[in-house]
């Protein structure tokens, strides 16, 4: 959970100006919203909402979120640093570790288009889940063929969205 310290009277207080970008950057995102709301085509004339009207919303409520966020940095409002539940932050990145996670996903995108995604699917989950400290490599590559085939016929046969069968193609 995220709180803000205020500055007692008679303290010099520091001014956060990585919140200023933060703001600006909202702010630009929000004016790039409404600008691109400007360019969609009405509707039907009997719709009650028009397909801008999201947009504005939206854009709206960034550019109010850009300024609440520049008038709480002019007060001199800081965000709490997170402390973290079980992380702890004086240690280093465990490269060993990232590296193999990059191996993994290497070899998933090596493989998709020949083995494709219901074996790579469950090789990338069963692979992932090991360097992370599974215990049964047997169990994460049972969830991971399930989890895979499943998303795999989602996306084929609910969205319509062709993933690569690989030498699984004819069979699913």
């Amino acid at each position: 959970m995220t709180t803000t310290q205020h500055t007692p009277p008679g303290e010099t207080r520091v001014v956060d100006k990585a919140q200023y970008g933060l703001a600006a950057g909202i702010g630009i995102a929000g004016a790039y919203v409404i600008y691109d709301a400007t360019t969609l085509h009405k509707g039907f004339a009997d719709q009650p909402v028009q397909p801008y009207t999201f947009p504005f919303i939206v854009g709206a409520g960034l550019i109010v979120l850009a300024v609440l966020l520049a008038l709480a940095t002019a007060r001199g409002d800081v965000p709490e640093a997170e402390e973290g539940e079980d992380v702890d932050l004086t240690t280093g990145s465990d490269w060993v570790t990232v590296g193999k996670l990059v191996v993994v996903f290497a070899l998933n995108f090596a493989l998709i288009s020949w083995l494709g995604w219901a074996i790579t699917g469950a090789l990338l989950f069963a692979g992932t889940a090991h360097v992370l400290g599974a215990r049964s490599i047997v169990r994460s590559l049972a969830i991971g063929v399930v989890l895979s085939v499943l998303s795999w016929y989602g996306f084929y046969s609910g969205l319509g969205l062709a993933i690569p069968a690989g030498v699984l193609d004819g069979v699913l």
